[in-house]
């Protein structure tokens, strides 16, 4: 017989917990290589530690955190070689979405990529990196879903957030120009027309465009820890 609700409370406030540790390390306001303690970053979250210490374990499998028992906790810096290794994951893990969701998508599917590309549209004109950002997921979450694999999806979100975190720093030089809310209709439209190979061919490439904008981020040594 089952007793109590302590185990599920815990669980909630562990995925609390996770999600705005996440969210303070894409934004930057963790910043790349910064030490962290369990006692004080529960205190400014206002959570206990135990849900805390939970996230930041749970973080370091995702690779945003990296923990040495006994030395430090801290946010993980912004290698080049784990991002290149990040992106082509990312770029896999995509065509199989794209390729498998595009017979799925429905005409209301449709509609709602259509619709975040249009808020994703008016951020970019604002600079609105949050926003646009939200914008982004809306749209590509749409396709994960039609996808409708569940290890896929948890794929996705588990490396998402280490390239999340390099598009809000950098987001005018990578997301906030028109060839992103154009690259959105190309891909759209072709969603549309379910054609999946090109769909997923269209998404590889703009994966790799992305890649080389961030190499050359790198090679300008934009991602600085005092950036």
């Amino acid at each position: 017989m089952l007793r109590g609700g302590k185990p599920v409370e815990r669980a909630r406030m562990s995925d609390i917990a996770l999600e705005r540790i996440r969210e303070a390390i894409v934004t930057g306001e963790l910043a790349p290589g910064s030490k962290i303690k369990d006692s004080e970053l529960a205190e400014y979250l206002g959570l206990s530690r135990t849900p805390v210490r939970e996230a930041l374990a749970r973080l370091v499998d995702t690779g945003l955190v990296e923990a040495k028992p006994g030395a430090y906790t801290r946010i993980t810096t912004l290698d080049r070689g784990d991002v290149e290794a990040t992106l082509a994951v990312i770029e896999a893990l995509d065509q199989l979405a794209v390729v498998t969701a595009v017979p799925n998508l429905t005409d209301e599917m449709i509609g709602a990529m259509r619709s975040a590309n249009k808020d994703f549209a008016a951020a970019v004109k604002r600079n609105d990196i949050g926003r646009a950002l939200t914008a982004d997921d809306r749209l590509h979450s749409v396709i994960i879903d039609a996808a409708a694999n569940p290890l896929l999806k948890k794929l996705i979100h588990q490396v998402h957030p280490q390239i999340h975190r390099i598009y809000y720093r950098k987001f005018s030089s990578l997301l906030g120009s028109q060839d992103s809310v154009d690259h959105h209709n190309k891909l759209i439209e072709l969603c549309a027309d379910h054609d999946a190979e090109a769909a997923a061919t269209l998404s590889a490439e703009h994966r790799r465009h992305l890649g080389g904008l961030i190499g050359e981020l790198f090679d300008a040594d934009e991602f600085a820890l005092s950036d």
